[in-house]
């Protein structure tokens, strides 16, 4: 039967009020808010078509069963404070269809298991960064990849692609387990952060505590010591950083921008106030939201594994999306836009494979 909150659910998705959806589908706003809210009676099918081209999501997914969105008060955005409504709603509706896609990908694959500790108690977001670090066994050596060390331990990562700037990224727990969606508008170093502050929170905060601009301000601090090891970085960094050249060839040891390296070199004390404001004016006057010799942008390992692994039995996005009665260019932006290869290899066993990132 059709779903009338899924028609919600898309309209929301593609950041349209309920007006401008009625005039585009050539429906009174009034009837649409009686379809929406379920109060009228046999809707024509060719009404319901028009409408799901408005929206370009299938005929079909509007006769599927309410679609799981997660609880605001469950997200941890970063950028919150910056959103509207429509960017809040679009990028909440955008992880939902991840949820969906995920546990359809859990029904055939064993995904690495969750390895996230509780680093709630620790001292503050330094000593938590160090203490999981120490609890993975990767010492004080930069991070290569930060998506492939994220999806080792369970966390489940999907791309967001908002064309927008205010939505970073969120994350969120659900079933026991972690999920974190990023922007790919960010640059790659940008992204990077954003995924281990999103870690931050899903380590400090799973349990609610603290909220708001706190909880924003240690999750950074937790990116921040988490990708730029103390020790590490006081044996690679000179006693005096004079330049931004310096800056720009320092940063890539750890897979940071610019501006993130000379934040936390002013934490240390290796940047003075004077100097610090110096390098902010210059990053910001010179590189704007770019980044100078910036790094290939990192992508999701387990979701090209899967996808390589539907490619042998002949299984491409398109399969994926009509089963999920979404649309193919959902699925890519969830799926860091991964391409089809030009000729599938020869069908076989696929079972519930084991994925593996080593």
């Amino acid at each position: 039967m059709f779903n009338p909150t899924r028609l919600v659910f898309a309209r929301k998705r593609r950041k349209l009020t309920a007006r401008q959806l009625a005039e585009k589908s050539g429906i009174t706003p009034q009837y649409l808010s009686m379809i929406e809210n379920g109060k009228a009676e046999n809707v024509e099918a060719d009404t319901l078509r028009a409408i799901a081209a408005q929206l370009n999501f299938p005929y079909e997914f509007f006769f599927g069963d309410d679609v799981e969105v997660p609880g605001v008060d469950s997200i941890s955005f970063r950028s919150l404070s910056t959103m509207s409504v429509k960017e809040k709603d679009a990028a909440v509706n955008s992880g939902a269809l991840a949820l969906q896609l995920s546990d359809w990908i859990e029904e055939r694959f064993n995904l690495p298991k969750v390895d996230l500790p509780d680093m709630r108690f620790e001292g503050d977001p330094q000593a938590a960064a160090r203490s999981l670090r120490t609890y993975w066994g990767i010492g004080e050596r930069p991070v290569s990849n930060v998506i492939k060390l994220l999806e080792s331990k369970g966390v489940r990562i999907f791309s967001l692609a908002e064309d927008t700037r205010n939505v970073d990224a969120f994350s969120c727990w659900r079933n026991d387990r972690p999920f974190i969606f990023l922007n790919t508008f960010k640059t790659a170093e940008r992204s990077r952060f954003d995924a281990m502050h999103e870690l931050g929170h899903l380590v400090l905060h799973r349990h609610g505590k603290p909220q708001g601009r706190e909880a924003e301000k240690e999750a950074d601090q937790f990116a921040s010591f988490f990708l730029i090891p103390t020790m590490d970085m006081l044996g690679n960094v000179p006693s005096h950083v004079r330049s931004l050249s310096q800056l720009v060839k320092l940063k890539k040891r750890w897979g940071v921008s610019v501006a993130a390296l000379a934040y936390r070199l002013h934490k240390e004390g290796i940047l003075s106030d004077w100097q610090y404001r110096g390098f902010c004016i210059e990053i910001r006057s010179t590189m704007k939201d770019s980044e100078p010799e910036g790094m290939e942008r990192e992508r999701s390992v387990v979701l090209q594994k899967v996808f390589q692994e539907l490619w042998k039995e002949r299984t491409t996005r398109s399969h994926v999306a009509k089963e999920l009665s979404l649309p193919v260019e959902e699925l890519d932006n969830l799926v860091f836009s991964l391409l089809d290869p030009p000729s599938p290899t020869a069908k076989g066993a696929l079972g519930k494979p084991q994925l593996s990132l080593a």
